[in-house]
């Protein structure tokens, strides 16, 4: 990747959801992972809870709360981070250790 897209800011939203099941946790983050602006996208109808990890540059968070809105979202915390940091977490046992 190129220093540049290293450097990009993204936002990170976790989420609460008021009218979420399994199914429909599926159905909407398959949708939502097709949208070149979302780079990461987790959603939980069992603990009914998520995140998203998106572009503030090409969405606001009020276009995603939009998107989510069937789903009666909540923002719990936003949390802003580059690119690098995502890779860094994805890859990293610090990553495993820290949310057990």
């Amino acid at each position: 990747m190129s220093e540049t897209v290293l450097k990009k800011n993204l936002v990170r939203l976790d989420l609460k959801f008021g009218k979420i099941n399994p199914e429909s946790a599926q159905i909407k983050q398959y949708e939502l992972e097709k949208d070149t602006r979302i780079w990461r996208v987790f959603l939980n109808g069992y603990s009914k809870n998520g995140f998203v990890i998106f572009d503030e540059e090409q969405m606001d968070k009020d276009q995603l709360t939009e998107l989510l809105k069937d789903l009666e979202p909540e923002i719990k915390s936003l949390k802003r981070l580059t690119v690098a940091e995502l890779v860094e977490e994805s890859m990293s046992w610090n990553n495993v250790f820290s949310h057990s």
